[in-house]
């Protein structure tokens, strides 16, 4: 679980500080469409969930791992970065973004979830070294 706490933190700090770069470089998050530079945000968390699963793999588990036991890890992960980033949304709407409302993120707010469920399918599969063995 501490795997999965530190690499979530690392998520959340990160996608959270990424919303505050973008609002002082000038990009303010529309609900009609999507900036080009909005799409990095992708990356945060796909190379997070990676490496964080790839480290509980390697220290946790020994080197061998199962795709439940994976796919349990990114969920993990990703319910700890997810309740982060949220949280620094609410903020970042409350301060800084005040013409735009939660109703208008809820919709990139399910984008991330539909993301995170297809990363987490894509590095289970990944790193899963018991082809085998579901678990």
């Amino acid at each position: 679980m501490k795997n999965a706490i530190i690499s979530g933190l690392f998520i959340g700090i990160l996608s959270g500080a990424w919303m505050f770069i973008m609002h002082a470089m000038g990009f303010s998050p529309q609900s009609s469409g999507l900036e080009p530079v909005e799409y990095i945000s992708v990356i945060i968390p796909l190379v997070v969930l990676y490496f964080g699963v790839r480290s509980f793999r390697s220290n946790e588990c020994r080197g061998h791992m199962g795709f439940l036991e994976a796919l349990m890890q990114c969920f993990k992960i990703l319910i700890m970065g997810g309740i982060i980033t949220v949280a620094a949304a609410i903020i970042f709407i409350d301060e800084f973004a005040r013409e735009n409302t939660l109703m208008d993120f809820s919709g990139r707010i399910f984008g991330a979830l539909l993301v995170g469920i297809l990363f987490s399918l894509g590095v289970s599969v990944l790193l899963t070294t018991k082809p085998n063995k579901v678990d």
